[in-house]
């Protein structure tokens, strides 16, 4: 994780709409069949390797499919290669052996999409789009103006908050006492509600954060009253 975005409790670096996209050429056969090969190849390679409860590959299936969303929400066209690639792949460097110590995982995963995405048959003019979309996924940075940048950013922001946020929080406690600690990953949904929706970028993404931020304030609010203050539960 950016050391400038405290995540205390990660060790990750050891909706509808009318669609404005772009518009789409009919493909021949063998076009296709590459098309469908590189991304069942990235999919295949998620799968098989980035196996964890709050950053596994249900993480970055999420991330595509509200991007998308996002996208829909607020008519805004996309490359849908960039997008599915970026999505599936942002979180590389936080598993082994991609993971390279003292790089962030963002700036790590941007530095090995030339070589996982070259020779797979994705378009290599867009690997540097998917490589910045990963760089600046995480809210602390700013993701610039490339529309895929923004979505994947908003859409890996707003996977913190509400119902899946926590979910997800808490998948990460130690059960034997060990860390995180529930205490500390309470005190990480309080962070998020300060440091997620101010970071958030299209007019949807905020509008969803709201809505989740709402969600987990309630869930806090009443888990406070029901274990009234106490370090564990």
């Amino acid at each position: 994780m950016s050391n400038g975005f405290r995540w205390s409790v990660i060790a990750l670096a050891a909706v509808t709409g009318a669609l404005a996209r772009p518009a789409r050429v009919r493909a021949t056969t063998a076009v296709v069949a590459v098309h469908a090969s590189w991304r069942d190849t990235i999919r295949a390679l998620n799968e098989e390797n980035f196996h964890h409860s709050a950053w596994g590959t249900s993480h970055s299936r999420r991330d595509y499919e509200v991007s998308k969303a996002l996208a829909d929400s607020d008519h805004l066209a996309y490359d849908d290669d960039v997008l599915f690639a970026a999505a599936y792949l942002h979180d590389m460097a936080g598993f082994p052996p991609y993971m390279k110590a003292g790089v962030d995982h963002q700036d790590r995963g941007a530095e090995l999409m030339d070589s996982v995405l070259t020779g797979v048959g994705f378009p290599h003019d867009k690997i540097p789009r998917v490589a910045a979309a990963i760089r600046t996924h995480m809210p602390d940075r700013d993701p610039g103006s490339a529309v895929e940048s923004r979505l994947l950013h908003d859409a890996d922001a707003l996977d913190w908050l509400g119902a899946v946020g926590i979910a997800r929080m808490m998948s990460l406690v130690d059960a034997n006492g060990g860390k995180p600690t529930y205490a500390s990953v309470v005190g990480q949904l309080r962070g998020f509600l300060e440091q997620v929706p101010p970071a958030l970028s299209t007019e949807a993404a905020k509008r969803e954060g709201a809505r989740r931020a709402a969600e987990t304030r309630a869930f806090l609010e009443s888990l406070d009253q029901q274990t009234k203050g106490l370090s564990d539960l």
